[in-house]
């Protein structure tokens, strides 16, 4: 019978290896994995896990609840795919070649690093088991931080810090927090959720230097810092692709169509590190967040079998940071019409992105029913009344026209 092979052991590899199953693939499943842990969730290490370092409860479990036994599925652990031979349908290990019949790339992202730090002390990432393992010891031992960057996993990592009672400065290269998502009118309050906090914000100041023991940013100011925390995006883990037929954009990431096949036959691609056409957006979206790592292989699993299913979700994300639940749902670029609903200086509030009266994007501040209602309406290409809409009084729902 004919083997598939997954490669990447986290949320899309291991919900492809569950989907195959379920939709009816009979022969071997193999995935695996470059990290020696059993297969985990990624999520919980910048919240749960952090969380409660600094809370000084017991570690969170978590391993993903599966039964690889009981599905027939071989997991190989510590096996880093090194190159692809798709002309013979090949994988090349470290410990020896593995041949396929069916391949799915669901290796994910990596985190990027901060210039000059390499092989320096005190200087962590956070992305993934060993990493927040390494940080909690960090938050017990309350040491005085720098966190470099200001976006969802700098917010996160400085709300469990501050929670640990720990001193957490955050510098921030761009203007303001998130300045590569969101637009200055929805951030401009956020810059007060870290005052209240706590949390000393320093923005448009590029790091100029690490040194031990301290920070030195482009302005010539010096931040004390027995650890500094880099969290300045992710970038696709496809290097192991190189030389390859399998056609990567220019961030890397691997260009699957909109059935999530690749440039290569009988190789599919899921997750952090694929990039896809967006028919509902009309552009090729890279989404870096955990629904999509979820979604997609269910897609992918049913074209590899023989489907003929195309993959054009409505991203998904949220994240906790200082108090607030914030999620977002859709895509918005710079196109489209920013109506804000209810007051931003309060504790719950949504910004919506209209185009043409369509609802094309939200992000809730403190306001699930919102985002609920509002992944629906994104979905079927609902039309909104802006007046009512900017009510928040009034249900999202009530709003379409």
């Amino acid at each position: 019978m004919e083997r598939a092979v997954i490669v990447g052991a986290g949320m899309a590899g291991v919900q492809t290896a569950v989907e195959l199953r379920q939709q009816g693939w009979r022969g071997p499943v193999l995935v695996l994995g470059d990290e020696p842990h059993p297969p985990y969730d990624r999520p919980p290490l910048s919240k749960a896990v952090l969380l409660g370092a600094a809370q000084g409860t017991e570690d969170v479990d978590v391993r993903f609840d599966v039964d690889f036994a009981a599905l027939d599925v071989e997991l190989r652990l510590g096996a880093r795919a090194e190159a692809l031979r798709a002309d013979s349908h090949e994988i090349v290990t470290a410990s020896g070649v593995l041949a396929y019949d069916k391949l799915v790339i669901a290796t994910g992202a990596y985190a990027v690093t901060l210039p000059g730090t390499a092989g320096l002390p005190d200087v962590y990432p956070l992305r993934t088991l060993d990493d927040a393992a390494a940080l909690r010891p960090v938050l017990a031992e309350r040491r005085r931080i720098v966190v470099v960057g200001a976006g969802w996993i700098g917010a996160e990592f400085a709300t469990a810090a501050r929670q640990a009672d720990c001193e957490v400065a955050v510098v921030e290269a761009a203007d303001r927090p998130l300045a590569g998502a969101l637009p200055a009118a929805v951030t401009a309050p956020m810059r007060g959720w870290y005052e209240e906090a706590g949390v000393d914000l320093r923005t448009g100041t590029p790091v100029a230097a690490v040194e031990p023991g301290a920070v030195v940013l482009a302005d010539g100011s010096r931040l004390v810092a027995q650890a500094v925390v880099v969290g300045i995006g992710a970038r696709p883990q496809t290097g192991w692709l190189g030389g390859s037929a399998v056609a990567l954009d220019d961030d890397g990431a691997v260009l699957a169509d909109d059935r999530l096949r690749t440039t290569v036959p009988d190789v599919y691609a899921v997750g952090d590190c694929a990039s896809f056409p967006s028919a509902r957006y009309g552009r090729r979206l890279l989404v870096h967040h955990w629904d999509n790592a979820a979604q997609g292989p269910r897609t992918a699993a049913a074209n590899l079998l023989g489907g003929d299913e195309r993959y054009d979700p409505v991203p998904y994300f949220w994240s906790e940071q200082f108090g607030r639940f914030v999620q977002y749902a859709g895509h918005h670029t710079g196109e489209d019409t920013l109506l804000m609903r209810g007051d931003p200086d309060g504790p719950a509030w949504t910004a919506l992105w209209l185009r043409d009266g369509e609802l094309r994007a939200l992000l809730a501040v403190g306001r699930p029913r919102d985002l609920a209602q509002a992944r629906k309406l994104i979905t079927r290409s609902a039309q909104l009344d802006p007046v009512v809409a900017a009510d928040p009084a009034v249900p999202l729902k009530s709003a379409v026209r």
